[in-house]
């Protein structure tokens, strides 16, 4: 079961590694999202290979990757598809847009209208695209990775909250160290190394790996423990809003997902701890007061769990 999905994430971020130097970090978080069925918000500079780390999630597993370059004339039409008329049969034919892949990247998501940000929220929340009335199924497994530069405000329509809350995770790839750019050129210096990636596992070991994941045993205590974390950021004083039901669905499904990865059939406290930050902290508004501080929902999030007490579990739960 688990050793299934320890075997996947080990294939995969070793693949990847041979192009992206340096993000081993960021790469499990990749597959914990991936396989727990969530989606990714990237929140970085320009030029940190956000696009090559969608590019090498799709390659490692042999499966389809589509790109959309979200702008402000950008329609919904544009990323679902649209029913077009043929002319030889009579009939309206629903043309596929990009949204019908296994991982799409909205480049700058924050830099197209709301409602075609919104046209992702059913294919996010469902799998499956709803246009003139018909449903059509998406295929699996299925990732959206979106990116937004948290620098240029200038000219964007910022994610409203509750659109937030549909990503899974939210997290940066950041600045390599002068030793990971250094071995970042040596690849890039005759050819790019993402055109030699093969697939190391299929989709279908994908999918499977999100199954085994939902096996993955959760003690009743460490339950206790990760429900807490959430009640408490709905109570902070530091916080406008706290993490609703959608975020201890995730962190749950996180932590799983975290525990197979690391080759384990049951959830650690410590999982749990090393994917708050990314599931939780984008889902929490700070009060005015607090930005004004320079207070962080990540700070707020690292005092906050200091202050609860981990659970002990029996030794030799497996």
């Amino acid at each position: 079961m688990t050793q299934h999905v320890h075997d996947c994430s080990k294939k995969i971020i070793a693949n990847i590694e041979k192009a992206i130097v340096g993000k081993r970090k960021q790469l499990v978080l990749s597959l914990v999202s991936w396989f727990s069925g969530g989606h990714i918000l990237l929140e970085d500079v320009p030029g940190v290979a956000k696009t090559m780390l969608a590019r090498a999630l799709a390659a490692s597993v042999g499966g389809e990757f589509k790109r959309v370059q979200c702008t402000p004339d950008l329609l919904p039409s544009d990323i679902t598809g649209a029913s077009i008329f043929n002319q030889k049969t009579g009939d309206f034919e629903f043309r596929k847009g990009p949204l019908f892949t296994n991982i799409l990247l909205a480049d700058e998501i924050n830099r197209t209208t709301p409602r075609a940000q919104s046209s992702l929220l059913e294919a996010m929340a469902e799998s499956s695209v709803t246009v003139d009335g018909v449903t059509y199924r998406l295929p699996n497994p299925f990732l959206v990775i979106a990116t937004q530069n948290p620098i240029d405000h200038e000219g964007t329509f910022p994610l409203p909250e509750a659109q937030l809350d549909r990503f899974f995770m939210k997290f940066s790839l950041g600045y390599p160290s002068m030793e990971e750019e250094l071995r970042m050129l040596q690849l890039l210096e005759k050819s790019s190394p993402i055109q030699s990636l093969s697939h190391v596992v299929s989709a279908a070991d994908v999918v499977q790996a999100q199954e085994d994941v939902k096996q993955v045993y959760v003690d009743p205590k460490v339950r206790q423990y990760l429900v807490q974390i959430v009640h408490e950021t709905r109570s902070h004083e530091e916080l406008a809003l706290g993490g609703g039901p959608r975020a201890s669905i995730a962190l749950f499904r996180a932590s799983q997902a975290m525990a197979a990865i690391r080759g384990r059939t049951y959830v650690q406290p410590d999982d749990i701890k090393k994917v708050i930050a990314p599931v939780l902290a984008h889902r929490l508004i700070l009060k005015p007061e607090s930005r004004l501080r320079r207070r962080t929902s990540e700070i707020i999030l690292d005092q906050l769990v200091a202050e609860i007490a981990v659970p002990t579990l029996e030794e030799g739960r497996s």
